[in-house]
């Protein structure tokens, strides 16, 4: 009786979910949302904001410990490594994003190889137990997003991550201690006391803290719930509930379990080429299609000839940033990929090292550089567009416009440059062999038996004959 609300409804479903309910789709492009996740996560780890948070939470310590992904010297307790994994993640804004807008894999996957580390000995997690724990965690957040047309645009107030992310990842995190319905929609009111992180924060070294929170705060709510500890049993059903974060909240039930759907199925997510907002990728395709139109094979940008760029793009202001000074703010301004992409011809992690960020030739184009919201253009992942007009001082005017980037969901990054990418962010801290095995494994997850495998291989240490063997044996 007690699922006929929403808050009941929904942890019906997550503790009744199993593995067979999972699609071939669903299965195919959770994996590739792994081998992302883990390739940005690993490069991650290089950053000074992660280098911080592990100075922060060695503190913490516990008779438990899980992996610090690429640090084999170092383990924390699981709540603290799930925190630091998810902020090396987000740390340069190359994760994946879905639609409504969020980051959807940065917190729950570090929850989830946290937990298959914490867990007794006897109790090994499979590639399986993974993959449904991890699509459970999506799942969560992509209903609770299509419970309000504002979540749908880019956001505004809050940093999606930070509210459904923490809720996703309590989900998940549930499905894998195995937790049943009551005590699940404990831990999913228990995670809403966590949930939401303002967007002002945007653009510094503290966002990323947010995806790390997300799943740090989500795995705490499910140990939690697991101890015991009650919460408001309505959470989802009440506007000041989970609706207190959203103006036009209207909250539904999940399909039946006799027939489930996952939006996963009907909704693909996005794949980034570089590191930066999701926005900024319309630009610097836009860019770089007019820079062909003044430049001619390797020749340079002739500047000199340019004198106004104007950049057509919807209103979200805090990607509007005409001269960033840092490499957050760097990775959240049109002008900056817009410029960057015509000067160099192209756009990459090394753009946002600060020695090109305060190039002089980068900051002329940037002082010719006019932003101008398009009334008609949405702020939305799903419609948004954004055009590049150039007006050189002859008098000629260029434009060119991006609908759809290459990595969008309606233009899928293809396998084999997925897993260049992966394979360029992993061996700047893992060995070719190591990363390699990484891929194998991913690849082949729902027949992985064990997946202390993969946390080993995360580790960073050299990839032995051993593990490539034990990776042989279980896939």
């Amino acid at each position: 009786m007690w699922a006929k609300n929403i808050t009941g409804n929904f942890a019906n479903v997550i503790h009744g979910l199993k593995a067979s309910h999972l699609t071939d789709v669903v299965v195919r492009r959770s994996k590739r949302m792994i081998l992302d996740t883990l390739g940005v996560g690993l490069l991650g780890t290089r950053t000074d904001v992660f280098q911080k948070m592990i100075r922060y939470s060695k503190i913490y310590s516990s008779e438990t410990s899980s992996t610090v992904w690429a640090h084999p010297d170092i383990r924390l307790p699981p709540l603290y490594a799930t925190f630091v994994n998810g902020v090396a993640v987000h740390s340069m804004d190359f994760d994946d994003t879905w639609h409504p807008t969020t980051h959807p894999s940065g917190a729950v996957l570090p929850v989830l190889l946290a937990i298959s580390e914490a867990l007794p000995e006897q109790k090994k997690i499979s590639g399986l137990d993974l993959l449904l724990a991890f699509n459970i965690g999506i799942e969560v957040q992509g209903r609770l997003m299509h419970f309000s047309n504002e979540a749908s645009d880019v956001p505004k107030r809050f940093h999606p991550p930070s509210i459904v992310g923490t809720l996703g990842s309590a989900a998940a995190a549930a499905k894998l201690l195995g937790l049943d319905q009551f005590k699940t929609k404990e831990a999913l009111a228990i995670a809403a006391s966590y949930a939401g992180a303002p967007l002002a924060n945007a653009a510094t070294q503290t966002k990323p803290l947010h995806m790390g929170n997300a799943g740090r705060h989500g795995l705490e709510a499910a140990f939690l719930a697991s101890s015991g500890l009650q919460a408001n049993k309505l959470i989802l059903d009440l506007e000041s509930g989970f609706g207190a974060f959203y103006a036009d909240y209207l909250p539904q039930t999940l399909p039946s379990l006799q027939s489930y759907t996952w939006l996963l199925d009907q909704q693909d997510v996005a794949f980034k080429s570089f590191p930066a907002h999701l926005g900024t990728h319309w630009m610097a395709e836009a860019a770089l299609a007019i820079r062909k139109h003044l430049v001619t094979g390797r020749e340079s940008l002739p500047s000199g000839r340019i004198k106004t760029i104007v950049l057509k793009v919807p209103d979200v202001q805090y990607v509007n940033r005409p001269f960033p000074t840092s490499e957050h703010e760097a990775r959240h301004s049109f002008q900056f990929a817009a410029c960057t992409a015509l000067l160099d011809g192209h756009i990459s992690v090394e753009s946002f090292k600060q020695q090109n960020i305060s190039r002089p030739e980068l900051s002329e184009l940037l002082r010719k550089t006019h932003l101008e919201p398009s009334p008609d253009n949405q702020p939305s992942f799903k419609n948004l567009y954004c055009e590049v007009m150039i007006v050189l001082k002859d008098g000629e005017v260029l434009t060119e416009r991006c609908d759809t980037f290459y990595g969008h969901w309606r233009k899928p990054l293809s396998q084999g440059d997925l897993v260049k990418k992966f394979q360029s962010n992993a061996t700047t801290v893992v060995s070719p062999e190591a990363a390699e095995s990484i891929v194998e494994v991913v690849d082949n997850l729902e027949k992985l038996e064990d997946c202390g495998l993969l946390t080993s291989l995360l580790q960073g240490a050299e990839s032995t004959n051993k593990l490539l063997r034990r990776s042989s044996r279980q896939i």
